[in-house]
């Protein structure tokens, strides 16, 4: 997952909407085409799930803030070690950034991210008696967290109807017509909107996995896509090409 794309600015570079040979973005799907790709993806995989592994909701919070501009097959093999060390605030506050950096030294950024787990582990302790809030605000007020890791905390560890938008739905949502927007914020507000209420709560899932999988950056896999037929992408990708 990557919070980073968050904090771009209002024109997002060409490079987020695709490539030079496809259109900056697709033309904005109705709303029944919208809902129908939606459930599409929702009938093709009735149980998603987070693919980062974590217990609680304090190990999720780490793994997200972890998961920035790397993968989480990455940060799965870096908590392998860190969490039975640290799997609450409490530890993971005594670690401290000099006993968390050994644990994640193979993942990106982890020296900002060293201090960050650490400095938001005492912040937990301090101001919520090492819980992890059930709120927004609090919640972006931690070091490392930003709206997207906000909005999966929200949504996986408390079950709410939150949208978290990484590069990858950021992309989707230009590339199919889905929910075109400059910022993450547009998209995030034009999934939310869009989405059938009863999906919401599993549609970044969805989302997350088809732009991770079959949507790719740089070449589409059109041909295994099941909502294919409400996609407005233009340059649909009729097969694989010989290695």
């Amino acid at each position: 997952m990557d919070d980073a794309v968050s904090r771009l600015p209002r024109k997002a570079p060409p490079a987020l909407h695709g490539t030079a040979r496809e259109p900056r973005r697709a033309r904005r799907m109705s709303a029944a085409q919208a809902a129908s790709f939606i459930q599409a993806l929702a009938e093709a995989n009735p149980e998603p799930k987070p693919e980062l592994n974590y217990s609680n909701p304090f190990t999720l919070l780490v793994a997200v803030v972890l998961s920035a501009q790397t993968t989480d097959a990455a940060v799965n093999k870096a908590t392998e070690t860190l969490f039975p060390a640290a799997p609450d605030a409490a530890a993971m506050a005594a670690l401290g950034a000099e006993g968390i950096a050994p644990h994640i030294r193979r993942i990106g950024l982890w020296q900002a991210k060293a201090k960050n787990v650490a400095a938001l582990a005492q912040m937990l302790l301090e101001r919520h008696g090492g819980q992890v809030p059930r709120d927004r605000e609090a919640l972006e007020a931690l070091p490392g967290v930003g709206r997207k890791t906000a909005n999966v905390v929200l949504n996986v560890a408390f079950g709410e109807n939150t949208m978290a938008v990484d590069t990858h739905i950021f992309r989707l949502g230009n590339r199919t017509g889905l929910a075109p927007g400059d910022t993450p914020r547009e998209v995030e507000d034009a999934l939310v909107k869009r989405c059938p209420p009863e999906l919401l709560r599993d549609a970044h899932h969805w989302l997350i996995l088809h732009g991770r999988y079959v949507c790719k950056a740089r070449r589409p896999e059109c041909w295994r896509c099941v909502a294919r037929e409400w996609c407005n992408y233009r340059d649909k990708v009729s097969g694989p090409t010989a290695a």
